[in-house]
């Protein structure tokens, strides 16, 4: 059923809110009109998809004495093929950022640690490594074994260059900042030092030495971090902006780039080369780009995709009656939020912000657009983390009446109502849940505050561009998932270095108390320090938080080798397919 929504006139009062097309919708109220967008193309076109038998005949998972799956149980052809939400920025790991992007790149390098099927740190391109007493010197070792993709060994003068080349300004990297707990990064990260002067040396070809600036337990995770991956000099330096292209990119990890078709593919196939290639199954793995979620479906059902980057929220009921055993739902350490533009007025005053944020219904969002389990978020950093609570605000225990009533008087004091209302422009990627919660928004502060929101739809390049620049941008969608498990990868977003600080929030307290906390060795006191951090935050309210995540994706039962964890990280070096066996009819 396709239900389109038509201008008409309501007994109640009319609800109208403009969005990018410069289309017009009414409706009686906002309990309508959100029920009418979760009803909005519910199962479209999901009836006339292909429906191939939902049966399988899988053998049982068998394992050898090395860990390995027995290859009886294998299918001949190893070829995934993984859905992976928008076009990928680039495959550069020091500049690029979004998920899509980490997700290809986490098959095509090797960090000194990486995670393990469920997410644990394990060695990876070091065997092991030691911490001084004092916590200030890591030092490395590097596996002899292994190789780059064209053959040539990995030392440690190829994680100096690496390591160096992330944080020079020149590079433009806008996660460089996650690497300031090594000696010298942040001056040089700032341009107040020369990128030679960096905490990292290199002892002898297979052993490499980072300094800290202080005691840091958790600095192996950001280790694990793809602005700390390394890139083969000889060959950026050849081709500057190009190398990351296939037939020219060089990399260390289980796979090699062999085809990138914008809007269509991106294929990998096995780097022969790679030090634990024996133990790697999968041949071949295609990443596609399925903002259609509904299309993505049509796709796995199809048999064309494996495993969905994600599934629609307005198939929920189908879905769940359907394919509910290939549904895979997991708690997901991550915060989705709307940023205000704190540059441009009226942002940069908190009545408006704070306002805005209030007004926004979080239990409509997630029990009517979401569905699959997300939780209403008053905080920045997502809970799940043990021994840190994020702080909440005073009103994340009022009913929603209490803070829409409060968020008329922030915004009557800051000067905007009935004689003079507030108009503003929200900012989403092409994704139809980012439009249908966007959508939802813009009719809450329309029914609630009487402001006015159009919505403008950019393609994820262009959109993380546009935030970046701040010229124009006032309210943005985005999204902040932790790579590793810490509350400062959450809160250093804020910090005002932070090439990623798209809200443009400066606040001298806030970053002195994250220089604290980064000098603070032990956790619990960590976490103390933090966590005011966090409180100043809520305080002036740059963002709206308005959800935490989780993953929901349909993976086809002959996909083995992952498992659900935290931070959703699943390389496909652990993955294998299962045989599947003809099926006996049984007859008469």
């Amino acid at each position: 059923m396709s239900l389109r929504l038509q201008s008409s006139r309501f007994e109640q009062r009319t609800l109208c809110y403009s969005f990018a097309m410069n289309k017009c919708v009414t409706a009686s109220g906002l309990a309508l009109l959100v029920l009418l967008l979760a009803g909005c193309n519910q199962n479209a076109a999901i009836d006339d998809a292909p429906s191939p038998a939902q049966r399988w005949n899988l053998p049982e998972v068998v394992y050898t004495e090395d860990g390995m799956p027995d290859p009886s149980i294998l299918a001949p052809v190893q070829i995934l093929h993984r859905g992976n939400g928008t076009q990928p920025q680039g495959l550069d790991p020091h500049i690029t950022e979004g998920v899509p992007s980490t997700h290809v790149q986490r098959d095509l390098f090797e960090s000194l640690a990486v995670r393990s099927a469920d997410g644990r740190i394990i060695p990876g391109a070091a065997e092991r490594w030691e911490v001084s007493e004092d916590g200030l010197t890591w030092t490395f070792y590097l596996r002899p074994e292994a190789r780059w993709s064209n053959g040539e060994a990995i030392t440690s003068s190829d994680w100096v260059y690496s390591l160096r080349r992330a944080v020079t300004p020149a590079t433009g990297s806008r996660t460089s900042i996650l690497l300031k707990p090594i000696k010298h990064a942040e001056p040089i990260i700032s341009g107040q030092m020369a990128p030679e002067q960096l905490g990292v040396r290199a002892i002898d070809d297979y052993t490499l030495e980072l300094m800290l600036e202080a005691p840091n337990p958790l600095f192996i995770e950001v280790l694990s971090h793809s602005v700390s991956y390394p890139v083969h000099q000889a060959t950026v330096e050849a081709h500057g902006d190009r190398w990351a292209r296939p037939g020219v990119m060089v990399s260390n990890g289980a796979y090699q780039l062999s085809e990138l078709a914008m809007q269509s593919h991106i294929r990998l196939v096995r780097n022969p080369y790679f030090r634990e290639n024996d133990r790697v199954i999968i041949d071949e793995v295609y990443y596609y780009p399925t903002e259609d979620l509904a299309a993505a479906v049509l796709r796995y059902r199809a048999g064309e995709i494996d495993w969905t980057y994600e599934v629609p929220n307005t198939q929920f009921n189908w879905i769940e009656a359907n394919l509910a055993d290939e549904l895979f739902i997991t708690d997901w350490f991550g915060t989705y939020y709307f940023g205000f533009n704190t540059l441009r007025e009226p942002f940069d005053d908190p009545r408006v912000t704070k306002a805005l944020s209030l007004a926004i219904d979080r239990e409509i969002i997630t029990t009517k657009l979401r569905r699959f389990g997300e939780q209403p978020s008053f905080s920045f950093t997502p809970p799940g983390l043990d021994g840190y609570d994020p702080p909440q605000p005073a009103w994340a225990s009022w009913t929603q009446a209490q803070r829409e009533q409060h968020a008329l008087e922030l915004l009557a004091e800051a000067g905007y109502g009935p004689d003079n209302p507030l108009s503003l422009e929200i900012r989403y990627n092409t994704h139809e849940d980012h439009k249908r919660v966007s959508l939802a928004i813009a009719a809450m502060w329309e029914n609630t505050l009487g402001v006015r929101a159009s919505l403008i739809n950019e393609e994820f390049r262009v959109f993380l561009a546009t935030r970046r620049a701040r010229a124009i941008t006032e309210v943005f969608r985005a999204g902040w998932i932790g790579n590793y498990l810490d509350p400062m990868y959450f809160l250093e977003l804020f910090h005002s270095d932070n090439q990623q600080n798209d809200v443009g929030f400066f606040n001298e307290k806030y970053d002195a108390l994250l220089a604290q906390a980064a000098r603070t060795p032990d956790r619990e006191d960590r976490f103390a320090v933090l966590n005011q951090a966090e409180q100043i935050l809520l305080e002036t309210q740059p963002f709206a938080p308005v959800y935490t995540y989780v993953t929901r994706r349909l993976v086809k039962p002959y996909v083995r080798g992952w498992e659900s964890n935290l931070v959703d990280q699943h390389p496909t070096r652990y993955m294998f397919l299962l045989r599947q066996d003809p099926i006996e009819e049984v007859g008469g």
